[in-house]
C-alpha cells in the first residue's frame, strides 16, 4: 500500500472508528449492563495481543464467558454464556474494539490479532501477517472466519498483505456487514470459538479465549 493511501487508510480508521463510539454509545452502554448483570465483573474482556510487528496492545471487548476453573477441552462451551452466544453472534462484543482502532492499536481492517504464545510458533511466512496493523475484520473473516482452519486462514491473512488496498479494504467492510447479518463461521465444528494453534506440527486444542 503506497504512502498516500495508508494516510487514507488512517484518517479512514479514526472517522468510522470515532463516529461508530459515538452512535453506538447506547447500544455499548446498553450491552455494558447486560453484561455486568448476567455475569457480574469484568464487564470487559482484557488481553494482550500482537500488533503491527508483534509489538503487543491491549485488546478490549464484552466479555462472553463466566470466569471459572477451566480443566477441561470442553469448558468455554461451558463458560460461553446464552448472552455471550448472542454477543458473538450479533459482534457486538466487538464494538471495544472501535477504542483501539482510534487509538491506533488496530484497523478496521487487518489480519486478526490472535495470542501471544502464537508468536514462536508460526513459520517465518505465517509471521508476514504482522506486517500490517491487526484488524477488526479481514480477509479471513469473510472467507470462513473461525469455520477455517489455521493454514487456511493464515494464507488469506498473507494474501490481504500482499493485496491489500483501499478498494479492497471497502470490500472487505461491506461483505463483513453481510457476514454478521447472515452469522457465518461463528466458531469452529466442534469448538466453542476456535483450537489453539499449536503449531505447524502441534494438534489444535482449546483456546485461552475467543480468537473472533
Amino acid at each position: 500500500m503506497k504512502l498516500r493511501e495508508r494516510v487514507i487508510k488512517r484518517a479512514l480508521d479514526v472517522a468510522v472508528s470515532a463516529t461508530g463510539l459515538a452512535l453506538t454509545a447506547p447500544v455499548i452502554a446498553g450491552t455494558g449492563l447486560v453484561v455486568w448483570a448476567t455475569m457480574g465483573r469484568p464487564v470487559l474482556f482484557r488481553q494482550r495481543r500482537p500488533g503491527h510487528r508483534g509489538e503487543p496492545f491491549e485488546l478490549i471487548k464484552f466479555r462472553t464467558m463466566r470466569i471459572t476453573a477451566r480443566d477441561s477441552v470442553a469448558n468455554d462451551g461451558v463458560r460461553l454464556t446464552a448472552v455471550g452466544r448472542l454477543l458473538r453472534a450479533s459482534s457486538l462484543d466487538e464494538l471495544p474494539t472501535l477504542w483501539n482502532t482510534l487509538r491506533g492499536d488496530m484497523s478496521l481492517v487487518g489480519p486478526r490479532p490472535l495470542l501471544m504464545q502464537y508468536l514462536d510458533r508460526y513459520s517465518p511466512e505465517q509471521f508476514r501477517r504482522h506486517d500490517v496493523k491487526p484488524g477488526i475484520t479481514g480477509w479471513a473473516q469473510i472467507n470462513g472466519r473461525n469455520a477455517i482452519n489455521w493454514d487456511e486462514k493464515f494464507s488469506l491473512d498473507v494474501w490481504y498483505v500482499d493485496h491489500q488496498s483501499l478498494a479492497l479494504d471497502l470490500e472487505i467492510l461491506f461483505k463483513t456487514a453481510t457476514k454478521v447479518v447472515q452469522r457465518e463461521g461463528i466458531s469452529h465444528p466442534g469448538q466453542a470459538t476456535m483450537a489453539e494453534f499449536m503449531g505447524n506440527d502441534g494438534d489444535g486444542h482449546r483456546d485461552d479465549e475467543e480468537e473472533g
